[in-house]
Protein backbone atom coordinates (compact mmCIF):
# COMPACT_ATOMS: atom_id res chain seq x y z
CA UNK A 1 0.00 0.00 0.00
CA UNK A 2 1.33 3.74 -0.53
CA UNK A 3 2.20 5.58 2.13
CA UNK A 4 1.01 8.84 0.65
CA UNK A 5 1.85 10.77 3.55
CA UNK A 6 5.19 9.76 3.35
CA UNK A 7 5.53 10.65 0.05
CA UNK A 8 4.21 14.37 0.52
CA UNK A 9 6.92 14.46 3.14
CA UNK A 10 9.32 14.03 0.99
CA UNK A 11 8.40 15.99 -1.16
CA UNK A 12 7.70 19.12 1.18
CA UNK A 13 11.15 18.71 2.48
CA UNK A 14 12.49 18.99 -1.43
CA UNK A 15 11.08 22.51 -1.33
CA UNK A 16 12.11 23.38 2.25
CA UNK A 17 15.55 22.32 1.59
CA UNK A 18 15.60 24.33 -1.66
CA UNK A 19 14.58 27.46 0.10
CA UNK A 20 16.84 26.54 3.13
CA UNK A 21 20.00 27.05 0.36
CA UNK A 22 20.17 22.88 0.89
CA UNK A 23 21.07 20.63 -1.70
CA UNK A 24 17.64 18.30 -1.48
CA UNK A 25 17.57 15.03 -2.32
CA UNK A 26 16.51 15.22 -5.86
CA UNK A 27 15.79 17.98 -8.26
CA UNK A 28 12.28 18.67 -7.34
CA UNK A 29 9.56 18.55 -10.36
CA UNK A 30 7.42 21.46 -10.56
CA UNK A 31 5.23 20.28 -13.37
CA UNK A 32 1.76 21.30 -14.26
CA UNK A 33 -0.92 21.87 -17.04
CA UNK A 34 -3.06 24.37 -17.47
CA UNK A 35 -7.17 24.91 -16.40
CA UNK A 36 -7.76 24.62 -20.63
CA UNK A 37 -5.19 21.92 -21.07
CA UNK A 38 -7.05 19.33 -18.65
CA UNK A 39 -10.37 20.58 -20.13
CA UNK A 40 -9.36 19.13 -23.32
CA UNK A 41 -7.85 16.29 -21.85
CA UNK A 42 -10.69 15.31 -20.07
CA UNK A 43 -13.10 15.80 -22.81
CA UNK A 44 -14.93 18.83 -21.59
CA UNK A 45 -16.30 22.05 -23.68
CA UNK A 46 -13.48 24.16 -22.45
CA UNK A 47 -16.15 27.90 -22.13
CA UNK A 48 -18.20 25.13 -20.18
CA UNK A 49 -15.44 24.19 -17.86
CA UNK A 50 -14.86 27.51 -16.99
CA UNK A 51 -18.67 28.14 -15.55
CA UNK A 52 -18.45 24.86 -13.77
CA UNK A 53 -15.51 23.54 -12.00
CA UNK A 54 -16.73 20.30 -10.84
CA UNK A 55 -16.66 18.84 -14.18
CA UNK A 56 -13.41 18.41 -14.26
CA UNK A 57 -12.79 17.20 -11.28
CA UNK A 58 -12.53 13.18 -13.00
CA UNK A 59 -10.11 14.48 -15.52
CA UNK A 60 -8.14 16.07 -13.09
CA UNK A 61 -7.82 12.81 -11.12
CA UNK A 62 -7.24 11.26 -14.45
CA UNK A 63 -3.79 13.37 -15.17
CA UNK A 64 -3.05 13.06 -11.49
CA UNK A 65 -2.73 9.52 -12.00
CA UNK A 66 -0.97 9.72 -15.70
CA UNK A 67 1.77 12.37 -15.46
CA UNK A 68 3.86 12.37 -12.54
CA UNK A 69 4.77 15.50 -10.81
CA UNK A 70 5.86 16.55 -7.19
CA UNK A 71 3.00 19.33 -7.06
CA UNK A 72 -0.35 19.18 -8.48
CA UNK A 73 -0.47 19.00 -11.87
CA UNK A 74 -3.20 20.90 -12.73
CA UNK A 75 -2.80 24.55 -12.24
CA UNK A 76 -6.15 26.95 -11.57
CA UNK A 77 -6.72 29.75 -13.24
CA UNK A 78 -7.71 33.33 -12.23
CA UNK A 79 -10.16 34.21 -15.22
CA UNK A 80 -13.44 32.97 -14.65
CA UNK A 81 -16.33 34.20 -17.15
CA UNK A 82 -18.72 34.85 -14.59
CA UNK A 83 -17.24 37.97 -12.71
CA UNK A 84 -16.18 39.44 -15.84
CA UNK A 85 -19.65 38.59 -17.39
CA UNK A 86 -21.26 40.61 -14.56
CA UNK A 87 -18.74 43.62 -14.71
CA UNK A 88 -19.33 43.89 -18.85
CA UNK A 89 -15.30 43.11 -18.66
CA UNK A 90 -13.60 45.14 -22.02
CA UNK A 91 -10.45 43.84 -20.97
CA UNK A 92 -10.73 39.91 -20.34
CA UNK A 93 -13.75 38.55 -23.01
CA UNK A 94 -14.49 34.71 -23.41
CA UNK A 95 -13.99 33.39 -26.94
CA UNK A 96 -15.88 31.25 -28.91
CA UNK A 97 -13.30 28.63 -28.20
CA UNK A 98 -13.58 28.98 -24.27
CA UNK A 99 -10.71 30.75 -23.91
CA UNK A 100 -10.52 33.94 -21.99
CA UNK A 101 -9.08 36.92 -24.01
CA UNK A 102 -6.92 40.26 -23.44
CA UNK A 103 -7.45 42.61 -26.50
CA UNK A 104 -5.46 45.64 -26.46
CA UNK A 105 -7.33 48.07 -24.16
CA UNK A 106 -6.52 51.53 -23.16
CA UNK A 107 -8.42 52.17 -19.02
CA UNK A 108 -6.02 55.78 -18.80
CA UNK A 109 -5.40 58.68 -20.97
CA UNK A 110 -2.31 60.46 -21.59
CA UNK A 111 -3.67 63.88 -20.13
CA UNK A 112 -4.83 61.55 -16.88
CA UNK A 113 -0.92 60.85 -16.45
CA UNK A 114 -1.43 63.68 -13.54
CA UNK A 115 -4.04 62.56 -11.53
CA UNK A 116 -2.66 59.04 -11.26
CA UNK A 117 0.53 60.39 -10.20
CA UNK A 118 -1.48 62.82 -7.96
CA UNK A 119 -4.37 60.17 -6.52
CA UNK A 120 -3.32 57.25 -8.07
CA UNK A 121 -5.97 54.83 -6.11
CA UNK A 122 -8.66 57.41 -6.97
CA UNK A 123 -7.65 57.41 -10.32
CA UNK A 124 -8.22 53.61 -10.51
CA UNK A 125 -11.43 53.98 -8.87
CA UNK A 126 -12.71 56.84 -11.34
CA UNK A 127 -11.29 56.84 -14.23
CA UNK A 128 -9.90 53.52 -15.18
CA UNK A 129 -11.81 50.68 -13.36
CA UNK A 130 -14.82 51.81 -15.32
CA UNK A 131 -13.34 51.68 -18.57
CA UNK A 132 -12.82 48.61 -18.17
CA UNK A 133 -15.77 47.25 -16.70
CA UNK A 134 -19.03 48.70 -17.85
CA UNK A 135 -20.82 47.71 -14.92
CA UNK A 136 -18.86 49.65 -12.87
CA UNK A 137 -20.48 53.05 -14.53
CA UNK A 138 -21.41 55.89 -12.02
CA UNK A 139 -24.89 56.23 -14.66
CA UNK A 140 -26.90 53.71 -11.90
CA UNK A 141 -24.92 53.84 -8.81
CA UNK A 142 -27.66 51.25 -7.24
CA UNK A 143 -26.87 48.67 -10.49
CA UNK A 144 -23.03 49.50 -9.95
CA UNK A 145 -22.97 48.00 -6.01
CA UNK A 146 -25.23 45.70 -7.08
CA UNK A 147 -23.04 44.26 -10.17
CA UNK A 148 -19.80 44.78 -7.97
CA UNK A 149 -21.33 42.31 -5.65
CA UNK A 150 -22.86 39.92 -7.31
CA UNK A 151 -19.03 39.80 -9.12
CA UNK A 152 -17.22 39.31 -5.86
CA UNK A 153 -19.48 36.52 -4.60
CA UNK A 154 -18.89 34.63 -8.01
CA UNK A 155 -15.27 35.38 -7.79
CA UNK A 156 -14.75 33.55 -4.64
CA UNK A 157 -17.00 31.12 -5.03
CA UNK A 158 -14.81 29.65 -8.41
CA UNK A 159 -11.53 30.15 -6.82
CA UNK A 160 -13.09 28.00 -3.71
CA UNK A 161 -14.43 25.57 -6.18
CA UNK A 162 -11.24 24.99 -7.62
CA UNK A 163 -9.09 25.03 -4.36
CA UNK A 164 -11.40 22.52 -2.67
CA UNK A 165 -10.64 19.87 -5.76
CA UNK A 166 -7.34 20.78 -6.04
CA UNK A 167 -6.58 20.08 -2.18
CA UNK A 168 -8.82 16.90 -2.96
CA UNK A 169 -5.89 15.81 -5.42
CA UNK A 170 -3.19 16.88 -3.33
CA UNK A 171 -4.27 14.93 -0.34
CA UNK A 172 -4.82 11.65 -2.40
CA UNK A 173 -1.72 11.27 -4.34
CA UNK A 174 0.37 13.31 -1.69
CA UNK A 175 1.44 16.30 -3.25
CA UNK A 176 3.66 18.83 -2.04
CA UNK A 177 0.72 21.11 -0.74
CA UNK A 178 2.77 24.47 -0.89
CA UNK A 179 1.95 26.98 1.59
CA UNK A 180 -1.06 27.62 3.73
CA UNK A 181 -4.11 29.84 2.70
CA UNK A 182 -2.84 33.60 2.59
CA UNK A 183 0.77 32.87 2.49
CA UNK A 184 1.03 33.71 -1.63
CA UNK A 185 0.77 36.77 -3.76
CA UNK A 186 0.20 37.76 -6.92
CA UNK A 187 1.11 41.29 -8.12
CA UNK A 188 2.90 43.19 -11.46
CA UNK A 189 5.72 45.22 -11.51
CA UNK A 190 5.03 48.92 -11.58
CA UNK A 191 6.03 49.65 -14.93
CA UNK A 192 3.95 46.79 -16.18
CA UNK A 193 1.04 47.01 -14.12
CA UNK A 194 0.10 50.80 -16.04
CA UNK A 195 1.19 49.47 -19.27
CA UNK A 196 -1.48 45.62 -19.09
CA UNK A 197 -4.28 47.80 -18.24
CA UNK A 198 -3.83 51.13 -18.08
CA UNK A 199 -2.13 52.56 -20.94
CA UNK A 200 -1.59 49.36 -23.35
CA UNK A 201 1.35 48.17 -25.20
CA UNK A 202 0.74 50.76 -27.87
CA UNK A 203 0.52 53.73 -25.97
CA UNK A 204 2.64 52.98 -23.14
CA UNK A 205 5.44 52.33 -25.99
CA UNK A 206 4.43 55.98 -26.89
CA UNK A 207 4.79 57.66 -23.84
CA UNK A 208 8.61 56.23 -23.13
CA UNK A 209 9.75 58.05 -26.27
CA UNK A 210 7.21 61.17 -25.44
CA UNK A 211 6.73 61.54 -21.77
CA UNK A 212 9.16 59.49 -19.86
CA UNK A 213 9.23 61.73 -16.59
CA UNK A 214 5.66 61.10 -16.59
CA UNK A 215 6.19 57.59 -16.53
CA UNK A 216 8.65 57.46 -14.13
CA UNK A 217 6.47 59.40 -12.07
CA UNK A 218 3.39 57.22 -12.45
CA UNK A 219 5.69 54.21 -11.49
CA UNK A 220 6.17 56.08 -8.52
CA UNK A 221 2.83 56.74 -7.59
CA UNK A 222 1.05 52.99 -8.73
CA UNK A 223 4.61 51.53 -6.26
CA UNK A 224 2.85 50.79 -3.20
CA UNK A 225 -0.57 50.03 -5.31
CA UNK A 226 1.60 47.16 -6.58
CA UNK A 227 3.11 46.31 -3.35
CA UNK A 228 -0.04 45.58 -1.15
CA UNK A 229 -1.43 43.53 -4.04
CA UNK A 230 1.17 41.21 -3.85
CA UNK A 231 1.64 40.76 -0.21
CA UNK A 232 0.49 37.88 1.31
CA UNK A 233 -1.32 37.88 4.34
CA UNK A 234 0.28 35.28 6.17
CA UNK A 235 4.02 35.73 6.05
CA UNK A 236 5.64 32.32 6.21
CA UNK A 237 9.61 31.02 5.78
CA UNK A 238 8.47 29.84 2.34
CA UNK A 239 6.47 33.16 1.37
CA UNK A 240 6.31 33.56 -2.70
CA UNK A 241 5.15 36.37 -4.74
CA UNK A 242 4.66 35.67 -8.04
CA UNK A 243 4.76 38.28 -10.74
CA UNK A 244 4.96 38.13 -14.39
CA UNK A 245 7.44 40.13 -16.42
CA UNK A 246 6.25 41.53 -19.28
CA UNK A 247 7.09 44.60 -20.92
CA UNK A 248 11.46 44.39 -20.72
CA UNK A 249 12.13 42.31 -23.81
CA UNK A 250 10.51 45.03 -26.12
CA UNK A 251 12.09 47.68 -24.40
CA UNK A 252 15.62 49.52 -25.12
CA UNK A 253 18.08 48.79 -22.38
CA UNK A 254 18.28 52.73 -21.48
CA UNK A 255 14.40 52.41 -21.59
CA UNK A 256 14.21 49.61 -19.31
CA UNK A 257 17.17 51.02 -16.87
CA UNK A 258 15.79 54.49 -16.44
CA UNK A 259 11.82 53.76 -15.97
CA UNK A 260 11.26 50.05 -15.62
CA UNK A 261 13.76 48.76 -13.16
CA UNK A 262 14.01 50.96 -10.75
CA UNK A 263 10.72 50.05 -8.59
CA UNK A 264 11.14 47.11 -9.58
CA UNK A 265 13.98 46.51 -7.92
CA UNK A 266 12.95 48.00 -4.92
CA UNK A 267 9.58 45.79 -5.00
CA UNK A 268 11.52 42.73 -5.10
CA UNK A 269 14.11 43.99 -1.88
CA UNK A 270 10.60 45.21 0.18
CA UNK A 271 9.41 42.10 -0.36
CA UNK A 272 13.14 39.97 0.72
CA UNK A 273 12.75 42.69 3.70
CA UNK A 274 9.89 41.10 5.11
CA UNK A 275 10.96 38.04 4.52
CA UNK A 276 9.12 37.25 1.26
CA UNK A 277 10.89 35.36 -2.30
CA UNK A 278 9.62 36.70 -5.29
CA UNK A 279 9.12 34.10 -8.49
CA UNK A 280 9.30 36.20 -11.71
CA UNK A 281 8.06 35.24 -15.01
CA UNK A 282 10.79 35.80 -17.16
CA UNK A 283 8.88 36.02 -20.42
CA UNK A 284 10.62 35.49 -23.94
CA UNK A 285 14.54 36.17 -23.85
CA UNK A 286 15.89 38.10 -21.03
CA UNK A 287 19.72 37.58 -21.47
CA UNK A 288 20.35 41.23 -21.76
CA UNK A 289 19.21 41.67 -18.18
CA UNK A 290 21.11 38.43 -16.52
CA UNK A 291 22.79 41.15 -14.78
CA UNK A 292 20.19 42.79 -13.66
CA UNK A 293 19.10 39.91 -12.24
CA UNK A 294 22.08 38.73 -10.34
CA UNK A 295 21.85 41.77 -8.41
CA UNK A 296 18.17 40.71 -6.40
CA UNK A 297 17.79 39.14 -3.11
CA UNK A 298 18.79 35.55 -2.73
CA UNK A 299 16.72 32.60 -3.67
CA UNK A 300 14.74 34.71 -6.29
CA UNK A 301 12.94 32.57 -7.83
CA UNK A 302 13.65 32.69 -12.00
CA UNK A 303 11.76 30.95 -14.47
CA UNK A 304 13.00 31.53 -17.64
CA UNK A 305 11.00 30.79 -21.20
CA UNK A 306 14.45 30.99 -23.49
CA UNK A 307 18.71 31.92 -23.03
CA UNK A 308 21.63 29.88 -22.75
CA UNK A 309 21.31 27.74 -19.63
CA UNK A 310 24.68 27.41 -19.34
CA UNK A 311 25.19 31.38 -19.52
CA UNK A 312 22.05 31.58 -17.03
CA UNK A 313 23.52 28.66 -14.33
CA UNK A 314 26.69 31.03 -14.58
CA UNK A 315 25.57 33.71 -13.96
CA UNK A 316 22.52 33.34 -11.23
CA UNK A 317 22.81 29.87 -10.85
CA UNK A 318 24.96 30.49 -7.16
CA UNK A 319 22.50 32.72 -5.89
CA UNK A 320 18.86 32.36 -7.33
CA UNK A 321 16.84 29.31 -7.63
CA UNK A 322 16.58 28.36 -11.86
CA UNK A 323 13.21 26.95 -13.10
CA UNK A 324 12.17 26.85 -16.83
CA UNK A 325 13.93 26.73 -20.71
CA UNK A 326 12.64 23.01 -21.33
CA UNK A 327 11.15 23.59 -24.76
CA UNK A 328 7.66 22.19 -24.58
CA UNK A 329 7.88 22.02 -28.12
CA UNK A 330 9.70 19.11 -28.23
CA UNK A 331 7.54 17.69 -25.78
CA UNK A 332 5.27 17.81 -29.39
CA UNK A 333 7.58 17.23 -32.22
CA UNK A 334 10.20 15.30 -30.65
CA UNK A 335 11.04 11.51 -30.10
CA UNK A 336 11.17 9.83 -26.86
CA UNK A 337 14.49 9.72 -27.29
CA UNK A 338 15.53 13.58 -28.46
CA UNK A 339 12.95 14.21 -25.56
CA UNK A 340 14.89 12.54 -22.72
CA UNK A 341 18.57 13.84 -24.01
CA UNK A 342 17.04 17.31 -23.78
CA UNK A 343 15.82 17.18 -20.12
CA UNK A 344 19.15 15.28 -19.22
CA UNK A 345 21.27 17.82 -20.95
CA UNK A 346 19.07 21.00 -18.60
CA UNK A 347 20.07 18.25 -15.94
CA UNK A 348 23.19 18.55 -16.10
CA UNK A 349 23.52 22.05 -16.76
CA UNK A 350 21.59 23.12 -14.33
CA UNK A 351 21.35 21.22 -11.33
CA UNK A 352 24.87 21.08 -9.73
CA UNK A 353 25.07 22.66 -6.82
CA UNK A 354 21.12 22.91 -6.23
CA UNK A 355 18.77 25.82 -6.71
CA UNK A 356 17.15 23.93 -9.68
CA UNK A 357 13.06 23.31 -10.23
CA UNK A 358 12.48 20.88 -12.84
CA UNK A 359 9.96 22.64 -15.28
CA UNK A 360 9.06 23.87 -19.00
CA UNK A 361 9.28 27.30 -20.45
CA UNK A 362 5.52 27.03 -20.10
CA UNK A 363 2.64 25.64 -19.28
CA UNK A 364 0.92 23.13 -21.93
CA UNK A 365 -1.82 25.78 -22.85
CA UNK A 366 -4.21 23.06 -25.39
CA UNK A 367 -4.19 19.06 -25.51
CA UNK A 368 -2.20 19.51 -28.73
CA UNK A 369 1.00 21.69 -27.68
CA UNK A 370 2.55 18.53 -26.36
CA UNK A 371 2.47 14.97 -26.46
CA UNK A 372 1.69 13.62 -23.08
CA UNK A 373 3.56 10.26 -23.53
CA UNK A 374 6.51 12.24 -24.45
CA UNK A 375 5.77 13.98 -20.95
CA UNK A 376 5.36 11.71 -19.08
CA UNK A 377 8.73 9.94 -19.84
CA UNK A 378 10.08 13.04 -19.29
CA UNK A 379 9.09 13.73 -15.74
CA UNK A 380 9.48 9.75 -14.80
CA UNK A 381 13.53 9.93 -16.00
CA UNK A 382 13.96 13.67 -14.22
CA UNK A 383 12.33 11.66 -10.90
CA UNK A 384 15.23 8.87 -11.72
CA UNK A 385 18.00 10.52 -12.52
CA UNK A 386 18.09 13.69 -10.76
CA UNK A 387 18.80 12.57 -7.91
CA UNK A 388 22.05 14.03 -5.48
CA UNK A 389 24.89 12.67 -4.44
CA UNK A 390 25.57 15.30 -1.58
CA UNK A 391 21.90 15.92 -0.22
CA UNK A 392 21.67 18.20 2.96
CA UNK A 393 24.95 20.18 1.98
CA UNK A 394 24.55 23.89 1.48
CA UNK A 395 23.83 25.12 -2.21
CA UNK A 396 25.40 28.69 -1.12
CA UNK A 397 24.34 32.11 -0.09
CA UNK A 398 21.86 32.12 2.53
CA UNK A 399 18.15 34.34 2.05
CA UNK A 400 18.33 36.92 4.93
CA UNK A 401 15.83 39.45 5.12
CA UNK A 402 17.96 41.61 7.16
CA UNK A 403 20.10 41.81 4.25
CA UNK A 404 16.97 44.42 2.66
CA UNK A 405 15.22 47.46 3.95
CA UNK A 406 11.63 48.90 2.44
CA UNK A 407 11.40 51.65 0.50
CA UNK A 408 11.33 54.14 2.99
CA UNK A 409 11.30 56.74 0.37
CA UNK A 410 7.58 55.58 -1.11
CA UNK A 411 5.10 57.63 -0.03
CA UNK A 412 2.21 56.00 1.63
CA UNK A 413 -1.43 55.32 -0.35
CA UNK A 414 -4.05 57.65 0.45
CA UNK A 415 -7.36 57.68 -0.71
CA UNK A 416 -10.99 58.84 0.11
CA UNK A 417 -11.39 55.63 -0.94
CA UNK A 418 -9.65 53.83 1.90
CA UNK A 419 -9.49 54.80 5.62
CA UNK A 420 -6.45 54.89 7.60
CA UNK A 421 -6.06 52.77 9.94
CA UNK A 422 -2.73 53.78 11.51
CA UNK A 423 -3.65 54.91 15.48
CA UNK A 424 -6.29 52.62 15.83
CA UNK A 425 -5.76 49.68 18.55
CA UNK A 426 -4.01 46.63 16.70
CA UNK A 427 -5.28 44.14 19.79
CA UNK A 428 -9.05 45.47 18.87
CA UNK A 429 -10.97 42.74 17.15
CA UNK A 430 -13.08 44.97 15.57
CA UNK A 431 -10.59 47.40 13.98
CA UNK A 432 -8.64 44.04 12.44
CA UNK A 433 -11.86 42.18 10.63
CA UNK A 434 -12.76 45.76 9.38
CA UNK A 435 -9.36 46.32 8.06
CA UNK A 436 -9.09 42.47 6.72
CA UNK A 437 -12.31 43.48 5.15
CA UNK A 438 -11.41 46.70 3.26
CA UNK A 439 -8.26 44.41 2.47
CA UNK A 440 -9.87 41.95 1.08
CA UNK A 441 -11.91 44.51 -1.40
CA UNK A 442 -8.52 46.72 -2.24
CA UNK A 443 -7.13 42.87 -3.65
CA UNK A 444 -10.39 42.56 -5.62
CA UNK A 445 -10.49 45.80 -7.22
CA UNK A 446 -6.60 46.00 -7.95
CA UNK A 447 -6.71 41.81 -8.88
CA UNK A 448 -8.94 43.31 -12.09
CA UNK A 449 -6.45 45.39 -13.51
CA UNK A 450 -3.70 43.04 -13.34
Amino acid sequence: MVDTKKIQQERISLYEDLFRSKVPKRVPLNVSVTYDYVSQFAGVDMGTAKWNSKLLQDGIDKLAQTLYSDICPVTSTARYPSFYEILESQAFVMGSNGFIQHPEVVGMLAEEYDYLIEKPFDCLVEKVLPRQYKALTADDPFKMALSLTKSIVAHNNEMAQFSQMASQIIEKYGYYPGNPPGANGFTEAPFDFIADMLRGFREISMDVRRIPDKVAEACEAVYPIVLRKGMPSVITEFSTVFIPLHMPTYMREKDFAKLWWPTFKKLVEEYASLGVHCELFCETDWTRYLDYLAELPTNTILWFEYGDPKLIKEKLGKKHIIKGLYPISLLKTGTKEECLAKAKELIDILAPGGRYLFTTDKSPLILDDINLENYCAVTEFVRDYAVYDNAEESSGSVFNKDDYQPYTSARKLESRYLTEWEGFDDSDYRTTKLQGLEDILFDYLIGLLV
